[in-house]
């Protein structure tokens, strides 16, 4: 059995490193630049070794949902913002803030 925080700290530290890294539709790497999809899911794969679904529709269906007060360190926070549910993903950090990848233009 994994123990469902195994690597929660190590995704935030993973995901803070990499503040400032372009955004690039279908990006995959730091060379590359990401998107939020592809944000999220190198970071887990290096930080917690677990392989997620490579869109965000895809990803919100794993795991289960936290209130509010519930989420930690090192959680994927999900938006609706084009319409449709889970249309854009973040890693949460703490204190209220997420990294992610915003489109060009964003301003979070």
């Amino acid at each position: 059995m994994t123990d469902p925080s195994a690597g929660l700290e190590e995704i935030s530290i993973q995901a803070m490193s990499l503040v400032g890294t372009p955004y690039r539709y279908g990006g995959n790497t730091p060379d590359a630049g990401f998107d939020c999809s592809g944000l999220v899911r190198y970071v887990v794969a290096r930080a917690a070794n677990v392989s997620l679904p490579r869109t965000t529709e895809a990803m919100g269906t794993r795991g289960s949902s936290l209130d509010r007060s519930e989420v930690a360190s090192g959680d994927l926070v999900f938006f609706n913002t084009t319409g449709r549910a889970n249309s854009h993903v973040g890693i949460y950090v703490g204190q209220n803030r997420f990294v992610h990848a915003p489109p060009c233009g964003w301003r979070i």
